[in-house]
């Protein structure tokens, strides 16, 4: 391996908080495991995961002046073989140390192997490599209801899907504010009536609030009927799905989440 200059402590710091990330990491038996590989002693192995790793990291990597054992773990923790079984664990691994990897002019390609590659020099710029249509949804602050049903679909960068299990997300949570069973238009007008409501938007009070209600519904009618219905029945090569198009849609989305924020059950 090509010596590689040494990461600076901050950076080194931001790839051990992701590999030693509370919920998605590697587990405390397997950074053990994989330092003990890498022939990179223990310091501190009391500390926490991230702490235990960046120590360790730290100290071998300012024994020898390089930066090589830092890309020599990754690779052995990214290897794909042992997340045959779990590809959403290898995508968010990957996902997250290409945005800090990428200012140091390194990523990690699909294999799980760390190459070289340009440097940026913006957050932005980080994140849109690593992951552009789940970053541009995240620059927009796009409702975290929508991550919560389409997280895989954004992850394989699908827009077909993407904008198909986030309308899905919609019905479904309109189902268990409402606690109706039905779907599409059916359940719109049902639940957004203004004569008759089960959940409003506002307090329904004035003929702006009644006309706010009445086009709520309406935006949620021709979601379910201009995007959901043919994404559901056509088949994705007959209905291709633009990244700006999913965007704009997954934008709406987000929009009708807020509102739902805020519908009040009668």
């Amino acid at each position: 391996m090509e010596k590689i200059e040494p990461f600076s402590a901050q950076q080194l710091e931001a790839v051990c908080k992701v590999i030693g990330d509370t919920d998605r990491g590697l587990t405390g038996s397997e950074i053990g495991y994989i330092l003990q590989d890498c022939k990179v002693p223990e310091v501190s192995p009391q500390e926490t995961k991230w702490k235990r790793l960046f120590n360790a990291l730290a100290g071998i990597q300012n024994k020898h002046q390089v930066g090589n054992h830092l890309i020599m773990f990754i690779n052995r923790a990214l290897d794909p073989v042992k997340y045959a079984r779990d590809k959403d664990r290898f995508e968010w691994r990957r996902s997250e140390l290409n945005v800090v990897l990428s200012f140091t002019g390194f990523s990690i390609r699909e294999d799980g192997k760390v190459t070289r590659s340009t440097k940026e020099t913006t957050i932005k710029g980080a994140r849109a490599r690593a992951n552009s249509l789940k970053a541009a949804l995240e620059d927009r602050k796009a409702h975290i209801e929508i991550f919560k049903y389409c997280r895989e679909e954004l992850l394989d960068e699908n827009c077909f899907h993407a904008v198909l299990e986030a309308i899905k997300g919609v019905a479904e949570r309109i189902r268990i504010l409402s606690g109706l069973k039905t779907d599409g238009a059916d359940l719109v007008n049902a639940v957004f009536s203004v004569k008759s409501p089960v959940l409003a938007i506002n307090t329904l009070s004035s003929d702006t609030e009644q006309s706010e209600q009445k086009g709520f519904s309406n935006i949620l009618v021709g979601l379910f009927g201009a995007v959901r219905n043919p994404t559901a029945h056509a088949p994705k090569v007959m209905w291709p799905m633009s990244e700006q198009d999913a965007l704009d849609i997954l934008s709406l989305i987000s929009f009708v989440h807020r509102k739902l924020d805020g519908a009040i059950k009668l």
